[in-house]
């Protein structure tokens, strides 16, 4: 597939036309975060295409490029800025167009922040630029998108390489040494889910995100004052982290025990109570395989492009490879699950389910996700609200934890026997 990655490069300082440009990148340095002029920002609808109208309380570098729809996620425009705060804005703001299904914003990496508009068809960069107010120093950014084929939007799409906005290449991060579990404090990578700009499940001014991340310190804390734990976060601030990259850090790390901490939503009265899911091809029922594809569209709906990342050899050998560290797993959840109940808190009926949750792919590291509760269940999100219920959850999950290194340790024992 070729992709239209023209970069037109224009100096902040001047105030310039808005040029045509399917790719609009800009550089300059600024001493704060610019912010969102929300009584200056709107998208408009035109007989063609759209019209996003973005003012921000200083110009900032930009681009701008989108990437074609992926199973059941849209076409999208994708803007990348570094850095702009987001803090008090919501996407109603811009208003409701019919062809911008959804937009999102936030974090994305420290330092960039990202904007993604779901588009109801193709629709081409036709038109980008940023020019400034010499009285404010506002920056008034302009997207033109125009309707276009479907051929046409693919050939202009992919994420642009460009050394200004791009990571630099992925260097050789070596493994720790593997160690065997009962020999040591156990390595546990604590993984909150969601992060910047992806919020998770959001129910009364609470976000999955948040409250995940605040959970995830609130565990950690709880494991490494047992003394017998190691702890690795795959966040530690409100960032975004894709799915392979949690999976990668756990290696980095030398991780154990992978734990991915969620607090979703599903229709309500269709789940309450701590859940710990398990990888399977096939889901164990309709809301397992629900929430697998929610988690797994987070890498899209981001913005990201995953083209080229399928490799049939590679899935297989890791399928080999979980033949040992599934059953490990699946000792894990049951482990957890025990602790959670003889402390007495709540579970689902069905506490123990399967699906194909990306995060869970690590072939060589016994890996759960736990739900410990769902934000569309009131009685879920008082409790996750509730500082004294979350230590005890913490508390519980130690103790699953610690069930959980003594056996598999024993079974380990009798194989080398």
């Amino acid at each position: 597939m070729s992709r239209f990655l023209s970069v037109l490069v224009v100096i902040l300082a001047v105030a310039c036309q808005f040029p045509s440009a399917p790719v609009q990148a800009q550089t300059g340095s600024f001493s704060a975060l610019a912010r969102v002029v929300a009584e200056q920002s709107q998208l408009f609808q035109t007989d063609d295409g759209v019209i996003l109208d973005l003012t921000l309380s200083q110009g900032v570098p930009y681009r701008a490029y989108t990437l074609e729809p992926v199973d059941d996620v849209p076409p999208r425009l994708v803007l990348d800025f570094r850095e702009v705060d987001w803090q008090g804005l919501s996407p109603e703001a811009f208003g409701a167009i019919p062809d911008v299904t959804a937009l999102r914003f936030g974090a994305v990496r420290p330092g960039w922040s990202r904007m993604v508009l779901d588009l109801s068809r193709p629709l081409a960069l036709h038109r980008a630029g940023l020019r400034i107010d010499p009285q404010t120093g506002h920056g008034r950014l302009q997207i033109t998108l125009r309707a276009t084929s479907a051929e046409d939007f693919a050939a202009r799409s992919g994420a642009p390489r460009d050394p200004a906005f791009d990571l630099p290449p992925p260097e050789e991060i070596a493994r720790a040494a593997p160690r065997v579990v009962g020999e040591g404090p156990l390595i546990v990578v604590l993984d909150p889910g969601h992060g910047g700009i992806d919020p998770g499940a959001e129910r009364d001014g609470v976000t999955e995100k948040e409250l995940m991340l605040t959970f995830a310190r609130e565990l950690q804390d709880v494991l490494l004052r047992d003394g017998n734990f190691e702890v690795v976060l795959t966040r530690n601030d409100d960032s975004f982290v894709s799915l392979d990259r949690r999976v990668a850090i756990a290696h980095a790390a030398g991780g154990q025990v992978f734990i991915s901490l969620h607090a979703d939503a599903l229709a309500e009265g269709q789940a309450h109570g701590a859940t710990v899911h398990l990888l399977s091809d096939s889901a164990s029922d309709a809301a397992s395989a629900a929430l697998a594809e929610r988690h797994d569209r987070d890498d899209l709906l981001a913005g990201i492009d995953l083209t080229g990342q399928d490799d049939q050899v590679a899935g297989i050998l890791m399928d080999l490879a979980r033949q040992e560290t599934q059953p490990r797993a699946e000792r894990l959840a049951q482990a957890l699950v025990k602790g959670i109940a003889a402390a007495e808190l709540p579970l689902n009926s069905r506490p123990v389910r399967r699906a194909a949750f990306s995060v869970l792919k690590a072939p060589d590291i016994p890996s759960i996700l736990l739900e410990v509760g769902f934000l569309s269940s009131p009685r879920d999100l008082k409790n996750l609200r509730d500082p004294a219920f979350r230590q005890s959850m913490a508390e519980a999950l130690l103790e699953g934890l610690t069930l959980w290194v003594a056996e598999d340790a024993a079974i380990s024992d009798l194989v080398r026997q």
